[in-house]
């Protein structure tokens, strides 16, 4: 089953990525696999996967030591500053930095670990209440305040779109963030490498890929339903 659903969403990407007149290539596939048992994740792995977002520490803490060095973990859910050491020798890239306080505690823990962590700047697009996110207007200036930190590197945006049945109603979110991109990559600020833009998920992530989303986070499309407890 999930081999299946990994063959028709590639297909998806590639359709997509024809449209917008880009190569496949450029689009990051990760497995969202938060909740999933072990067993799910070697299915995953198996089938040539090697990037798993999870959207808490534990589960990335419990996991990451079960798989090799080629695995590559992606926080993508809101992350609580004291629990960053937990996986700053684990992740490849965080994708949910909403504040300056945020970034400090990684640059902190990231000169302890002495590495430089690339992260992404979340952004609530949509401005839920329910989500996370720094505002379209305070991105920049976030951006430029990470910038001075020495032991962390934006990397590119993230936005967590709203849930919704026509994954066309969320076309304008990810152009909104793509423009924002754009924007800031063209101010070529110092330390800041801006060319990842997550954005994309189970329900929309073809509508992500023509709108220039790099990086898509999937998990029910891939893996089915959960069931929680």
């Amino acid at each position: 089953m999930m081999e299946k659903n990994l063959q028709r969403i590639r297909q998806d990407i590639e359709e997509a990525c024809a449209r917008a007149n880009r190569p496949p290539s450029t689009v990051l596939l990760i497995a969202v696999t938060k909740t999933l048992p072990v067993e799910r994740l070697q299915e995953a792995w198996d089938a040539g996967i090697r990037d798993f977002g999870e959207n808490k520490v534990q589960e990335i803490r419990d996991k990451s030591p079960l798989f090799s060095g080629e695995a590559h973990w992606h926080m993508i859910g809101h992350l609580q500053t004291n629990k960053i050491k937990y996986i700053i020798d684990k992740v490849s890239l965080i994708h949910s930095v909403d504040s300056l306080k945020l970034a400090q505690a990684i640059d902190h823990a990231a000169g302890k670990a002495g590495r430089v962590l690339p992260v992404l700047v979340q952004v609530n697009v949509a401005q839920e209440d329910s989500k996370y996110g720094v505002a379209l207007e305070e991105c920049e200036g976030l951006v430029r305040e990470i910038a001075l930190l020495p032991h962390v590197r934006v990397e590119g945006l993230m936005t967590v779109a709203p849930f919704v049945f026509d994954p066309e109603e969320n076309r304008p979110v990810f152009r909104r963030l793509k423009e924002l991109y754009i924007d800031i990559k063209n101010k070529n600020i110092d330390n800041v490498n801006m060319h990842a833009l997550s954005m994309g998920m189970s329900n929309d992530y073809v509508v992500a890929i023509e709108e220039g989303a790099t990086m898509v986070r999937i998990g029910t499309a891939l893996f089915g339903e959960r069931f929680y407890k």
